[in-house]
């Protein structure tokens, strides 16, 4: 089995431009779906894929309840599990949580390059507060963003800085944070924090792969890809290059998702 805990997708009125947008503004990256719900799950057949994560981005406070209904209308809970998506500075947004939770997804996504915050920043405190009391899972874009210049706001300081305002599951994408790993390393392996494996497979050095591998150990780790823009198959080959055993491969390719989601399968 293998789930996959960081995908994309787009309502199809939009997907064409959003993936053209993206791919320019991270400097050409090739988009490996079409960018809708039903382009990602023939992507999904392709990679031998059962269930994807897809996580959307509130990208400004008015769009956050628009981006909800889309994730509420793609969330078949067979095969797709859509999180939704708050903006830190919506009025509205602790109701706008208890809507999430209601309409029976499971996480909250937030990618601070785009939506203009630091992770760590005390105006987050009450937003993580009602995501722990909603038992949400909350996933964060961390590290370095090709599309956006430094500084960055979601480096490895900062989630420890976040970390004190959770009780519930915190999963830092792309490897605890992209092209962050010694920092990582040094700062993260070993904390009360989940990390998706994402956009790795060429751009993260095996021997780092291996570290946070052992230091964080896969009891801590999910698979993830971060479709459409790196192929769930590309992210399996650099796991399967890792030291590590089978039982250990099954906890991250789906083991630890099933119990993260709090589903049977």
């Amino acid at each position: 089995m293998l789930i996959d805990f960081h995908t994309h997708a787009f309502p199809e009125t939009i997907a064409t431009k959003a993936l053209e947008k993206l791919s320019y503004a991270s400097g050409g990256l090739v988009a490996q779906s079409e960018g809708g719900a039903q382009s990602l799950k023939k992507e999904m057949e392709k990679d031998n894929v059962d269930i994807s994560v897809v996580l959307s981005i509130a990208t400004n406070p008015k769009q956050q309840t628009k981006v909800n209904n889309f994730s509420k209308e793609i969330n078949d809970e067979k095969s797709v599990f859509a999180f939704g998506s708050v903006h830190p500075d919506s009025e509205d947004v602790l109701e706008e949580l208890e809507r999430i939770k209601e309409m029976g997804l499971k996480g909250v996504k937030f990618h601070p390059e785009y939506q203009g915050f630091y992770v760590d920043d005390a105006k987050m405190k009450p937003i993580y507060k009602k995501i722990s009391s909603l038992g949400l899972i909350a996933v964060f874009h961390a590290g370095y963003d090709y599309g956006y210049p430094p500084p960055y706001h979601c480096m490895p300081d900062n989630l420890l800085g976040a970390l004190k305002w959770f009780d519930s599951p915190v999963i830092a994408a792309h490897w605890g944070g992209l092209n962050c790993g010694t920092e990582v390393i040094k700062k993260l392996c070993g904390k009360d924090i989940w990390f998706d494996l994402s956009f790795g497979y060429g751009t993260m050095p095996r021997a780092i792969a291996q570290e946070i591998l052992d230091k964080h150990t896969p009891d801590r780790l999910v698979f993830a890809s971060d479709m459409p823009w790196h192929r769930p198959s590309w992210e399996k080959r650099l796991i399967e290059t890792l030291d590590i055993s089978q039982d250990d491969k099954d906890k991250i390719y789906y083991k630890n998702a099933l119990n993260l989601l709090n589903i049977t399968y």
